[in-house]
């Protein structure tokens, strides 16, 4: 941990057992176990909204190797006792930072906690109104960019991946959001039955289907493997009971319908508010008003929508062993087994 490791450690370390100041209680502490009721929808929610938190990227580099150092201790059962309270957010810290399978530090743009922050920008310029295919051809690479670097800092690192997959998934979305959205644009600056004002209102929508489609190309040629191979499918203690390639189709469709539904009131709601906001005089002669609201109304709707829709399906999602291959029935006693969904 470095040479000031036990200086940091005394900055930052708490009284163990001191009681807990919050008035949200805290459940009994599970080293790698979220802290919400994963099988809720609002439990998943509070989970997303806990680790997406932007203050987490404020965290300072001793907390967060005080937040390690605490954790492996206790994992050895040298720690101190310490309240639930400070260990969940020792933990939260920890995951916010460091990849949980290879223990690799995530980059702040690519953190849960920096995707709003740093995603917000780009969203801003997507949904630009009027822009030059220059512009959208730009601002769609960068987006697909951001978040092909995002999905590779949270890969499941269990199982291996060829890097040519994240390359061969990269360039899919590109490319296929790249050609809809300026395919889209193309048709609709030629057609003649729209007036200007209404042009300029339906190329607004247009980073919609070619974001959608993007990310289902990007899932699809970076997990395809996965569907021929199967995924793991594991128990109520974490062991692994086999290989499911119906688990595996299961897990693309959830993770495809999420990154469908999340574009939706990031990419949809924000046209059609700034659509109403810009009938006002105030705002139609005011160019420097017009790009202030329409930042904040983008950041808005994207800090919102985020963490709904991440939390459609659990992480860990369950399935009857009825609904596996019918090898599974003799592997297992269990009836409900469980498999990891992926972002």
């Amino acid at each position: 941990m470095g040479q000031n490791t036990s200086t940091i450690t005394q900055t930052y370390k708490p009284e163990p057992g001191t009681l807990s100041r919050s008035k949200v209680p805290y459940p009994p502490f599970e080293l790698g176990k979220p802290r919400f009721d994963q099988s809720t929808y609002l439990g998943r929610l509070s989970h997303i909204l806990d680790i997406t938190d932007p203050k987490l990227l404020l965290t300072p580099k001793e907390k967060v190797e005080c937040a390690v150092e605490f954790l492996d201790d206790y994992k050895n059962g040298t720690a101190p006792k310490y309240s639930d309270e400070q260990l969940w957010q020792w933990q939260r810290i920890k995951n916010s930072f460091f990849h949980p399978d290879t223990g690799e530090k995530i980059y702040a743009p690519f953190r849960m906690a920096g995707f709003v922050p740093f995603g917000s920008p780009i969203i801003i310029g997507l949904l630009w109104p009027n822009p030059s295919f220059a512009a959208t051809i730009f601002w769609q690479w960068l987006n697909q960019t951001h978040n092909a670097c995002f999905n590779y800092s949270h890969r499941n690192a269990s199982k291996h991946t060829p890097f040519n997959k994240y390359l061969e998934g990269y360039a899919g979305a590109v490319t296929s959001a790249v050609t809809i959205a300026v395919g889209l644009q193309a048709l609709v600056k030629r057609a003649n039955m729209f007036s200007p004002t209404t042009k300029m209102l339906i190329q607004r929508f247009i980073p919609f289907p070619a974001v959608a489609s993007a990310n289902i190309c990007n899932v699809v040629l970076m997990r395809k493997n996965e569907l021929e191979d199967g995924i793991e499918v594991l128990d109520d203690q974490n062991n692994i009971v086999g290989t499911s390639k119906i688990a595996a189709k299961r897990a693309l469709t959830e993770t495809a319908i999420t990154r469908v539904v999340l574009p939706i009131p990031i990419l949809i709601f924000p046209p059609i508010i700034m659509s109403v906001l810009e009938r006002s005089k105030y705002l139609t002669y005011n160019r420097g008003m017009r790009i202030f609201w329409h930042s904040i109304v983008v950041t808005a709707c994207f800090a919102i929508a985020l963490p709904h829709a991440i939390a459609l399906f659990p992480q860990n999602s369950q399935i009857n062993v009825s609904e596996l291959e019918e090898d599974f029935k003799d592997k297992t006693a269990q009836t409900v087994l469980y498999y990891n969904k992926g972002l």
